[in-house]
């Protein structure tokens, strides 16, 4: 599969890029492997720093509330116990990592089955590559309007770290920039768009090749 090379004119450059059959092509993409990877991208953003107190942590007396026998009552032993008020919690929440495990294949299979959703879906776009002296805003926002990407959610695949663009771009509604090396199945999802540039299609084509 081959798609147009644009340059940031919005113009089509007349030279092509190989989108590589067993990562943007897949006769069966696994929509399983998909759920379980963004399951897990999902569950690892979770802060899982939730608590409550237990009777041994809450503030309170270690004092008997009431003899052992003659009242009628159950017997208590102190006023935290959980079926007093400003007692400790019985079973509650604990910090806790959500994370599982899923197996590197299961992850590579998501992302090249996700990957093969989106080129079916057309919703694959590759820029010829550029570069910015300093963080320019305005004039990334520019390029998109003339790829025809303004208002879309967009996410904006470089082959390597550059601070310049990422700061051009992080401001700008809708857009998300990240590298190659980092783009996830959620990523994939997510966007209306895959605007790669060019290297960064190699980079991928390397990573997911089987």
């Amino acid at each position: 599969m081959e798609v147009a090379v644009y340059n940031i004119e919005g113009s089509e450059t007349g030279r092509k890029v190989n989108l590589e059959a067993n990562i943007f092509g897949l006769e069966t993409p696994n929509d399983q492997a998909i759920y379980q990877d963004v399951r897990l991208i999902l569950a690892n953003k979770r802060q899982g720093t939730h608590k409550s107190k237990t009777r041994g942590e809450v503030h309170g007396t270690n004092k008997k509330p009431f003899r052992q026998k003659g009242t009628g009552n159950a017997r208590q032993g102190d006023r935290k116990s959980p079926l007093f008020r400003h007692g400790g919690r019985i079973f509650g929440p604990t910090p806790r990592d959500y994370g599982f495990k899923r197996n590197k294949k299961v992850k590579a299979l998501a992302r090249r089955s996700a990957l093969t959703y989106k080129a079916r879906e057309e919703g694959i776009k590759v820029v010829e590559r550029f570069a910015f002296d300093a963080p320019k805003t305005k004039e990334f926002l520019s390029i998109l309007n003339k790829l025809e990407l303004a208002g879309k959610k967009v996410i904006f695949v470089m082959s390597a770290e550059d601070k310049t663009l990422y700061y051009s771009g992080r401001n700008i509604p809708k857009i998300q920039i990240v590298i190659a090396a980092e783009l996830n199945t959620y990523h994939i999802l997510y966007a209306d768009t895959l605007l790669f540039t060019e290297d960064a299609v190699g980079v991928i084509n390397e990573r997911l090749a089987n």
